[in-house]
């Protein structure tokens, strides 16, 4: 078994597969750059960090890298509505937890190292392998050595990520800004400042998020602050702006005979619902439980065995693409009269406790 990427769905892959008693070679794409700093958080559901507990990568993070949501508070058009969702309502633990990735992808390259069954390989090294994962990512140059189309929607946004710090306490509070033109999160974080810290998810217009990039920071926290109103309280940053084009992407096949797509290889969302990486490694477990189900007599490799991996995966992920692709059309609109309707729509599911709860338990074990 041969494993092409070894980020956070890659590596995960390669461990539950050799858990499963198979061997693997790990092929890792090119390293980041040198002095870039990670600044991407992850919002995990209770069926992901289910997989990296069993894959002993999550009890190995240290406290400030993974933060429970207690609570959630989604904003509409100019305080005209919301919708709050709590875990205590919920009956579970957390509603999310928001999680370092570079510590997480720490940790599971720390578990890759210690792992018998899995071999790391280089760019040159020839690998013979029945089965091979792609889990390159949405820019994957193997898939497209395979001809599979990689059908994109580009939406002309970009998404603006950074650490912050902030005067008052999150208490394990989510914040969301529905708005037209622009979506922007702000999720409870312990780094770098315990109880003090969010991790910012800002969607906005190409010219809009450029204009935001080329400020001076003093500038940019200003226009944060105009933003959140200052609900969050006095905003900081505490890192490095990054920022990358959005999109929603599906690959024309997910399989083929010796060849299968995981994660942002086979389908890419909006992040507005931070089901990105959940979604990945929902097809971790999915891939992992058909190989473990198989027939004696069937290689690993048969496209039919992998057939059955890729309908029980495109029916949830496109369904998350239209929802997630969906909400933001739907809040980019500035017509009043769907201004009106959506904002109507929102304090109706606030009032509507079996419609949340349902929502929930969706994101919790998409």
């Amino acid at each position: 078994m041969q494993v092409l990427g070894a980020g956070i769905v890659g590596r995960s892959l390669a461990l539950a597969l050799a858990r499963a008693g198979l061997s693997v070679a790990l092929r890792p794409e090119a390293a980041r750059p040198p002095g870039s700093d990670d600044v991407r958080a992850y919002a995990l559901n209770a069926a992901s960090v289910e997989l990296l507990r069993g894959l002993k990568a999550w009890d190995a993070l240290p406290a400030h890298a993974a933060t429970k949501v207690l609570d959630m508070h989604v904003q509409g058009d100019a305080h005209a509505a919301a919708i709050d969702f709590s875990a205590w309502q919920q009956h579970v633990s957390a509603l999310a937890w928001i999680t370092d990735a570079a510590v997480l992808e720490r940790e599971l390259a720390a578990a890759v190292r210690f792992a018998p069954h899995i071999t790391v390989v280089g760019p040159a090294d020839q690998v013979t392998a029945s089965l091979t994962a792609l889990c390159e990512g949405k820019a994957s140059a193997t898939r497209e050595t395979l001809g599979v189309a990689f059908d994109r929607v580009d939406y002309g946004h970009h998404a603006i990520a950074a650490r912050l710090t902030s005067t008052r306490s999150h208490q394990g509070m989510a914040r969301q800004w529905f708005r037209a033109p622009d979506v922007l999160a702000l999720l409870p974080f312990d780094t770098p400042q315990p109880q003090h810290s969010f991790a910012l998810v800002w969607s906005l217009p190409d010219a809009r998020a450029a204009e935001l990039l080329a400020l001076d920071a003093v500038a940019f926290e200003q226009q944060l602050m105009q933003a959140t109103h200052g609900e969050a309280g006095e905003l900081k940053l505490a890192s490095e702006r990054a920022a990358w084009p959005l999109m929603q992407a599906n690959a024309s096949a997910w399989c083929g005979p010796g060849w299968v797509l995981l994660g942002d290889a086979a389908h890419v969302v909006h992040p507005l619902a931070g089901q990105g990486l959940n979604l990945g490694l929902a097809d971790v477990a999915a891939l992992v439980k058909v190989i473990r189900e198989r027939e004696a007599w069937r290689p690993l490799g048969d496209e039919k065995l992998l057939r059955r991996y890729a309908r029980e995966r495109i029916a949830p992920t496109w369904a998350m693409g239209q929802v997630t692709d969906g909400l933001l059309r739907l809040f980019a609109e500035d017509m009043p009269a769907v201004r009106e309707l959506r904002n109507r729509g929102l304090n109706l599911v606030n009032k509507l406790s079996p419609l949340k709860r349902w929502l929930t338990a969706r994101a919790l074990n998409s």
